[in-house]
């Protein structure tokens, strides 16, 4: 027996068990801990750091954000994909690449029992395109356009306001068209959802980051504006210098921005194909009516991108202020097996979006009210009352009853807590006289109903109460 101190300073005792039930110190892999409360036990359990319980007041929030996101992704054309939460841990080294903070810092990657390095999903497009690969999707007519929502992925880093270590993420992924069109229509894409929530005082970020015929250049002029400083620059920096000096744009230190600041544009090296491409989304998207900023130093964090590379800001969420990001990757599909196909997406975290639109006080109210509770204020009448929510909800209705079996008045208190607009009371003696009394909450107004018709007549009243 050991003794331990909570949170707030009351003394627990607590028996470790190994994993055969002895009782003694185990490994920390196999350790139950048996909390005492005077007596009884009981579990104490937290969620893990990172993760965080959507608790049903909550989850109406999300509905609505997920009913938001299917309307419009079906104006555009897009269909859903569900891709599973594990992959195979090459997928990410080769897709998102062995150079990103994600692969190096920020995965759930283990080995299975089978010794296979499995990863749970840190972002949405490796396993869309797999699929798309392994499917054979490239056989039919394209381009192919999909979007993944309430995708959960996981990254090992310092949980955030709007990011966990377990977030959400809602994303589209377009293959098989490199036209600037396609990457002017997913960018309005994104941008008419929050224009939708009714968010405001969002800003586009746009830039071309090339493609891999003209970026050598590029990184060779970026390397020779940063060696005389490389040493006086973060970690993080230093070790990308050789293998992606793109990155270095990319740092969030506030030292190395100022020095990126002052680097070298990557338009300067574009060539034509990328000049074209860049200039052809600017004019599209001027046509949309769609806002924007070229930013030179936006890079994006994912190896994969080429030409476009864009992010959706809103600022009052402060430093972590992008909601949106996205890019087009044309050698991605290729990179992972499948053929020479351009692609384009972008992703969004839903926790984030969530914390932009509550910080506008644009939260949907969610009516929670239900149209019928029944009052049964002796248990001789409960499996009637049973019948009858039944029928009730098989006609449409939201009905409660009380399984507790409850005194009327705390069965009326409950009532009015769901805010019910109507109360079916199921008394004893109307009971027997083949009766049952109708409440209106509104009106206070009582009646008696005969017990065969209370189904076609509660259908009217709520029908005409709306």
């Amino acid at each position: 027996m050991r003794r331990i101190t909570c949170v707030k300073g009351e003394k627990w005792n607590c028996i470790l068990f190994n994993k055969g039930g002895t009782a003694g110190l185990a490994s920390s892999l196999t350790v139950t801990i048996f909390f005492y409360f005077g007596g009884g036990v009981c579990m104490k359990y937290t969620a893990l750091k990172g993760t965080k319980d959507v608790l049903p007041g909550e989850s109406h929030l999300w509905q609505s954000l997920e009913y938001n996101i299917r309307f419009l992704t079906s104006l555009y054309g897009f269909r859903e994909i569900r891709t599973p939460v594990i992959e195979h841990t090459e997928l990410f080294l080769r897709g998102v690449g062995d150079t990103t903070d994600i692969v190096q810092k920020e995965t759930y990657t283990f080995d299975d029992r089978g010794g296979r390095s499995i990863t749970l999903k840190p972002e949405g497009t490796g396993g869309a395109v797999r699929a798309f690969v392994e499917a054979g999707l490239f056989n039919e007519p394209q381009p192919t356009k999909m979007y993944y929502l309430n995708c959960p992925v996981f990254r090992y880093e310092k949980p955030q306001a709007g990011r966990l270590r377990e977030h959400h993420q809602f994303g589209v992924e377009v293959f098989g068209s490199a036209s600037p069109y396609t990457d002017a229509e997913v960018i309005s894409l994104a941008l008419a959802l929050f224009q939708t929530l009714g968010l405001e005082g969002l800003v586009v970020h746009i830039n071309s980051i090339g493609c891999p015929n003209c970026r050598p250049e590029y990184q060779k002029k970026l390397k020779e504006y940063f060696a005389p400083h490389i040493k006086e620059m973060c970690k993080d920096c230093q070790s990308r210098f050789d293998r992606n000096p793109l990155r270095l744009l990319d740092c969030k230190n506030p030292h190395d921005q100022e020095l990126a600041a002052g680097a070298p544009s990557l338009e300067e090296c574009l060539c034509e194909e990328c000049k074209a491409h860049f200039e052809g989304l600017k004019e599209l998207l001027t046509a949309a009516g769609v806002d924007y900023v070229v930013d030179h130093n936006l890079v994006r964090g994912l190896d994969y991108y080429t030409k476009t590379a864009f992010e959706i800001q809103y600022a009052p969420l402060g430093a972590q202020s992008a909601v949106c990001g996205g890019g087009r990757y044309d050698g991605l599909i290729e990179e992972i097996g499948g053929p020479a196909t351009p692609g384009i997406g972008f992703a969004m975290g839903m926790e984030r979006v969530l914390l932009a639109i509550e910080s506008q006080n644009l939260l949907p109210q969610f009516d929670n009210s239900i149209d019928v509770f029944v009052v049964c204020p002796g248990s001789a009448n409960f499996t009637l009352a049973f019948k009858e929510a039944i029928a009730l909800r098989r006609e449409g209705l939201k009905v409660e009853f009380d399984f507790l079996g409850r005194s009327m008045k705390a069965q009326m208190k409950q009532a009015n807590r769901l805010a019910a607009k109507y109360v079916l009371i199921l008394g004893e003696d109307e009971v027997a006289r083949g009766c049952a009394v109708l409440r209106n909450m509104s009106t206070s107004e009582q009646t008696e109903i005969p017990i065969q018709d209370i189904t076609s007549i509660l259908k009217t009243e709520v029908q005409s109460h709306e």
